[in-house]
């Protein structure tokens, strides 16, 4: 697994909400209720705060799995799977909230994180099929280091039906793995400063490394 300077494409970082969570520090802690419209910064494109809005049905600030599904929806957003849906809530969510929910903040968060993994996608769907091939796949997730054939036929597996026909991931399996592979990846190399490909890990940093991307499906 080697590094290679040209780094690219650019995927987004995980927000530091995420690492807060992993650290356990409570950032931001909203009153409750409140009107979404004041929480959103004026530079917020205009749809993004109205497809918070027109999701957030109680009116209670914040969005749930099924309103933020909706207002995913609302912005070109379709097909992300109730999965996908489930650990986009658990990597963006307020680290200070007990209840798996986003407010106005993680939503325009998630709203650009979502714009730019949908670049990526576009920019290595060469055939345009709407689909990763293995090949499209390899190149998108090039994040530093170099994707192991063994790794990406295992992420490839996964979506595997059974059919034996060749597996191709739309932008929902696109997203939910370029996310893991992002995050997982980033972890690596913070344990990696030479940018080796390798890394010696105690057991425990290990499963702290792990454990949270597995934790957000439950």
């Amino acid at each position: 697994m080697a590094y290679s300077d040209a780094y690219a494409p650019s995927a987004p970082e995980l927000p530091d909400s995420f690492e807060q969570q992993l650290n356990g520090e409570d950032r931001y802690c909203y009153a409750y209720p409140y009107s979404s419209a004041g929480m959103f910064s004026p530079e917020t494109h205009p749809d993004i705060a109205r497809s918070f809005e027109s999701a957030d049905r109680d009116r209670s600030g914040f969005l749930e799995e099924s309103e933020l599904r909706e207002a995913l929806s609302f912005s070109g957003f379709e097909g992300i799977s109730n999965r996908t849906i489930r650990f986009l809530m658990f990597i963006y969510k307020s680290p200070g909230d007990s209840l798996l929910r986003l407010g106005p903040k993680e939503y325009v968060e998630l709203w650009n994180c979502l714009a730019q993994w949908r670049a990526i996608f576009d920019k290595y769907d060469r055939d345009r099929s709407g689909k990763m091939n293995s090949s499209e796949l390899k190149d998108a997730f090039y994040l530093g280091y170099m994707l192991p054939a063994s790794v990406l036929q295992l992420i490839l597996s996964h979506y595997d039906d059974g059919t034996g026909k060749t597996v191709d991931l739309c932008f929902d399996g696109f997203l939910e793995c370029g996310m893991i592979v992002k995050g997982l990846t980033e972890k690596f190399k913070e344990k990696d400063s030479s940018y080796t490909g390798y890394a010696t890990l105690s057991y425990d940093v290990f499963m702290s490394m792990v454990i949270p991307f597995i934790a957000s499906y439950d």
